[in-house]
């Protein structure tokens, strides 16, 4: 009887501790360095590992981020930027190169290489002990990973841990090679979305010769914007006419080689576009009035932009097909209700809404697989076309530091900041009140075409600092981001060094990194989507001062 009583013991203690960590193990961040001082990969590791977050979605293949990534055991879905698959449609050698420079020689089984690929395996337990002979199938990450009071009921129950045997089921998770970042935007046009397919086959063939179709899958990023219904409820949902015959050709590539669908949802984006969506129906608040749509009932919106998705699917002929969230997330600033307590709120009640395990009203009981929060850090480079509060997706601050709580299996316990993160010196670069600031709001405006200004965005965390404050923002902004140099806070005699920090209530007027990774990017690159936050400010700015 005891042996039994233990055996049982031990299964459900084993089932409960694998259960939670798969369901932890389903959510994962995407790691984005559009950033002139991005914080340095070994850091950014360090940050996920001390967070508990095992799985890492990349926008391309750095080597250095990668190289950093080397041994940490953190799954890596490696990312082919947009501007790489018009040449890699057009040429099966050019990606046999790329799957070779960017994935052979960093995809490794042992400790020391980047975990390009996840295996899960099934662990059969075979009872021998007094009477009690049992097999249960589980899924672990392998027996060194089951807690120890686990292993010793079943040492106790007369099983001998000698006869575990594990084995690779042909249905393991993959981890991914991701073609494109949103090649589908409708902003985009036909920049890039006639080349994705084309680009994934050559990619697919190239990792076929790898002998790594068993390890790593091809699969396309959709944004969110690739489906749409016209009523605007699930019932009607279906692919953007424009993009319908090659997101079919995409969904036939998809199932023949057995890859998830890669999809970008966004209720921030529903709600900050569409007034027919309160805030509260996007933050999955209960008190949220419900849509019905043909007896189905939307509690929240990202369960309807889902479910729109899914009937958009079924008409693509692909009813069945596995869904991946590549992009979920919500924005702290540079627009109204982009705050972190908001952002807080969403992201507590997702997470609660998908360990639930619910689904939604067209997939019950059938979540995504895996789920990819939009972002880990702000990225100060990022275009703004859409609005200011692209910059601003992170759960940590550029520099590192949490700025609300997400539940990444840490429970209760707070989020851990980067740590050894080195700052340029404690200097700003501000207005000099003692002069004719008559031309002060022209050299603002120079300024923001270059420097991150979306703060100052209307709904911003610095809108609503005085002027002239508002133009010492815009003068270290720029300061920063070039290395603090005394010839960068000049502006015709306007600008003026202090170590007094001039950050006002929530508006923090930052310090930028000291970072050897530092990216440059072309000015015409910067200025057109500053464009539309320039007018702004500019209106703005003139306003205040009058």
């Amino acid at each position: 009887m005891a042996s039994n009583l233990y055996s049982t013991l031990a299964i459900l203690l084993l089932s409960i501790s694998i259960s939670r960590s798969a369901r932890i193990q389903a959510i994962g961040v995407n790691w984005g360095t559009t950033s002139s001082h991005p914080l340095p990969p070994p850091k950014v590791v360090e940050l996920l590992k001390s967070n508990n977050i095992t799985k890492v979605k990349l926008f391309d293949a750095d080597p250095l981020v990668l190289q950093s990534l080397s041994g940490s055991r953190i799954e890596v879905t490696v990312g082919i930027p947009n501007s790489m698959l018009r040449g890699l449609n057009s040429s099966e050698k050019a990606a046999e190169s790329w799957v070779h420079d960017n994935l052979t020689r960093y995809l490794s089984d042992s400790a020391g290489g980047v975990r390009i690929h996840q295996e899960f395996p099934h662990e059969h337990i075979m009872g021998d002990g007094q009477g009690s002979r049992w097999i249960k199938e589980l899924y672990s990450s392998g027996w060194s990973k089951v807690p120890s009071d686990v292993q010793q009921a079943v040492s106790r129950s007369g099983m001998s841990v000698q006869k575990l045997s594990l084995y690779t089921p042909t249905g393991q998770k993959a981890k991914y090679i991701a073609v494109g970042d949103e090649p589908f935007l409708r902003s985009y046009g036909e920049q890039f979305y006639p080349f994705v397919v084309g680009a994934a086959s050559n990619i697919q063939t190239a990792v076929i010769k790898a002998n790594l179709e068993n390890k790593v899958k091809v699969v396309v990023p959709c944004s969110y914007d690739a489906f749409q219904s016209d009523s605007g409820l699930p019932s009607k949902g279906h692919f953007r006419s424009d993009v319908n015959k090659t997101m079919i050709e995409l969904l036939m590539f998809l199932n023949k080689h057995r890859s998830p669908f890669f999809v970008t949802i966004s209720p921030f984006l529903s709600h900050y576009q569409n007034k027919n969506i309160s805030l509260d129906f996007a933050l999955m608040k209960e008190t949220a009035r419900s849509h019905n749509d043909s007896h189905k009932i939307y509690k929240n919106n990202f369960d309807l932009i889902y479910d729109t998705l899914v009937t958009a699917l079924l008409t693509g002929g692909s009813p069945q097909i596995d869904i991946v969230i590549s992009q979920i997330g919500w924005p702290t600033d540079g627009a109204a209700n982009a705050t972190s307590s908001t952002a807080e709120v969403f992201m507590k009640n997702l997470m609660d809404h998908l360990h639930t395990k619910t689904g939604t009203p067209l997939r019950p009981k059938d979540p995504p697989i895996e789920t990819y929060i939009f972002s880990l850090l702000d990225e100060d480079q990022r275009s703004i076309a859409i609005g200011s509060f692209e910059r601003h997706w992170g759960v940590f601050t550029f520099d590192g530091q949490a700025k609300y709580h997400v539940d990444f299996g840490q429970g209760s316990r707070k989020l851990v900041n980067a740590q050894g993160v080195d700052y340029f010196s404690s200097k700003w670069c501000v207005v000099n009140n003692n002069i004719d600031l008559s031309n002060a709001t022209a050299s603002a405006l120079d300024a923001c075409s270059v420097a991150d200004c979306s703060a100052l965005s209307p709904g911003g965390s610095c809108f609503n600092i005085n002027w002239p404050g508002n133009i010492s923002y815009a003068f270290n902004s720029y300061y920063q981001q070039h290395d603090q140099k005394a010839d960068s806070c000049d502006f015709g005699g306007l600008g003026l060094i202090t170590t007094v920090d001039p950050s006002v209530q929530n508006c923090r007027f930052p310090v930028e990194l000291m970072s050897s990774h530092s990216v440059s990017f072309p000015r015409s690159y910067l200025v057109q989507p500053m464009v539309p936050l320039a007018v702004t400010i500019l209106l703005f700015l003139s306003i205040v001062r009058w």
